[in-house]
């Protein structure tokens, strides 16, 4: 347990940040999901929509430094990549 008072500082911004950080990984985490889950259902114009909201989360969270540049620019491209071959 730290006992400077900035050490206490430290790891009470550092547990709020990583709830944040959960949160955002958490929510891009179930809309990839239903993502996938609408181009197994072949609805592609509403998958069409919902990837230009993951597209957002992807450049935020890397903007966060939540996720790397290339780890979400990896992703974006897999993603379109998938909807190509259902649409």
């Amino acid at each position: 347990m730290p006992r400077r008072r900035t050490s206490i500082k430290k790891t009470r911004v550092d547990k709020k940040r990583h709830l944040q950080n959960v949160k955002i990984k958490t929510e891009l985490k179930k809309s990839i999901k239903k993502f996938l889950t609408l181009l197994t259902v072949k609805n592609a114009e509403e998958a069409k929509t919902l990837l230009k909201k993951i597209y957002s989360q992807l450049d935020k969270a890397a903007k966060k430094n939540i996720l790397t540049k290339g780890l979400a620019s990896r992703r974006k491209s897999r993603l379109t990549l998938r909807l190509r071959k259902t649409a």
